[in-house]
């Protein structure tokens, strides 16, 4: 927690809410940050406790540095490695890290870390400093950052886990998952959970086994066995990943999402696929007889930029709309992996890792 030495004095934060308040109504986010403004209010107005201010106020403090680092970068893709903080360097999982980090950088991706040693240390050491992030949590063991990201700039600090999650998956436009212990297992399947009810992505996820290991097929196995055939997940959920030990397809995993496909948003109850290049109104109408069943009603349909995207960066992009029943993420991936191929022949600048 911020020492009280760090915290700004009555009347200099009195000076900064008049200044704030005075620029308000000219800011282009004004609504939201009355919204945030009403809600300290609120809260100082109710009966909580001390140590929820301290959550609080360190939470914030969190997010801050984390928007403010990330913010220079908002234009580059980024790809995050999760993996054990305990893989020696000698262990072949190591090796891979290394060198599927520097795969998708030469692709022109950045890495993220949670910053430590092991397979973080590899990711990091396999993109370069240059290229590389460090989300680190202070812990009593295994944590400190690695030599890598140590002192950079792009090396953020959290106090909490999940304030650093946030961002491990906020900024991520892939996943990487190596071997790894209760930690990775979290992450692995709080990807799963966030993809599957539509809170992250779309984004590939990558499960990355040594060659010949099975760490993620027994994986696998177990979600078929125990999930799958029990009718407790979608018989399309595992099109939300995919499982190899071969860097190639792992790294082929990720350009390929980014073939066609850019990135997609709601506005109202649509949802607004944006594409790097268009697709024949035969593709839109194969589109419609595969895909009616993520349907709510109405047709997949081509687009212009909707009212409401006037002021987004794609508004040059073309768009595909549709009334996604926000259920069948599965299906969704099927689509855009069907969407990637239809336009797979047409000439797309080579550049998967721009926003």
């Amino acid at each position: 927690m911020t020492s009280s030495s760090h915290f700004p004095s009555l009347e200099s934060l009195e000076s900064d809410l008049t200044d704030l308040i005075e620029k308000l109504p000219h800011h282009k986010h004004r609504q939201l940050i009355q919204y945030a403004l009403a809600t300290i209010v609120k809260l100082a107005n109710s009966d909580i406790e001390r140590l929820d201010w301290k959550i609080l106020s360190a939470s914030l403090a969190d997010m801050e540095q984390g928007f403010n680092i990330f913010y220079p970068y908002r234009h580059v893709r980024k790809v995050t490695i999760f993996g054990s903080a305990r893989t020696s360097p000698e262990a072949p999982e190591y090796s891979m890290a290394f060198d599927f980090a520097r795969c998708v950088t030469q692709l022109g991706f950045m890495v993220m870390t949670g910053g430590g040693g092991g397979i973080m240390q590899a990711g990091n050491e396999g993109a370069g400093r240059e290229n590389s992030f460090g989300l680190n949590i202070q812990l009593p063991f295994e944590q400190e950052a690695n030599p890598v990201v140590e002192g950079d700039a792009k090396l953020i600090h959290f106090k909490y886990f999940f304030t650093r999650k946030l961002f491990l998956l906020r900024e991520s436009d892939a996943i990487a998952l190596f071997p790894g212990g209760f930690g990775t297992q979290d992450e692995a399947f709080e990807c799963m959970t966030l993809s599957q009810t539509g809170k992250f992505g779309p984004v590939p996820v990558v499960l990355i086994d040594r060659p010949g290991g099975d760490y993620w097929r027994a994986w696998s196995e177990y979600i078929d066995k125990h999930l799958r055939q029990q009718g407790l997940i979608s018989p399309e959920d595992d099109s939300l990943y995919t499982i190899t030990d071969n860097l190639e397809v792992a790294c082929n995993a990720i350009t390929r999402f980014y073939q066609v496909y850019h990135s997609s948003r709601y506005v109202g109850d649509k949802l607004v696929i944006r594409m790097k290049t268009d697709i024949s109104d035969a593709d839109v109408e194969t589109l419609n007889t595969n895909f009616n069943d993520i349907l709510v009603k109405g047709r997949i349909e081509k687009s212009q930029t909707l009212p409401q995207e006037a002021q987004d960066e794609t508004s040059e992009l073309p768009r595909l709309v549709l009334y996604f029943n926000q259920r069948d993420l599965g299906r969704l991936y099927q689509m855009i992996a069907t969407i990637n191929e239809m336009g797979a022949a047409s000439p797309v600048e080579a550049h998967p890792e721009r926003k």
